[in-house]
């Protein structure tokens, strides 16, 4: 299937993994517990969340929604978004499309 987007690649990872930095756990979408996630350093969390940011971008052209953490990341193709939640309220929306 793949996601279809317009706007530059490191935009739409940059602000999709800055959402993904607001969902409660998502670290441990990488197999990691919070005393293993709290020994990295800050460089490191943030090269491993624009990795996973990554895979879930590409994840998401299979499937369109799925759980990280406590929360979820949806791909709505009609809106040409990805929608990023928090439990249930959405923390994050990345457009694909210039608008």
């Amino acid at each position: 299937m793949g996601i279809k987007y317009t706007r530059e690649y490191r935009d739409i990872i940059t602000e999709l993994t800055e959402a993904v930095m607001k969902v409660e756990d998502y670290f441990s979408f990488l197999e990691m517990d919070a005393e293993d996630w709290n020994r990295l350093k800050e460089n490191q969390r943030l090269e491993c969340t624009r990795t996973l940011s990554d895979d879930i971008f590409y994840a998401l052209g299979t499937d369109p929604s799925f759980e990280i953490g406590e929360g979820s990341v949806k791909y709505i193709k009609g809106k040409s978004i990805i929608e990023v939640y928090n439990k249930d309220i959405c923390v994050g929306t990345i457009r694909l499309v210039e608008s």
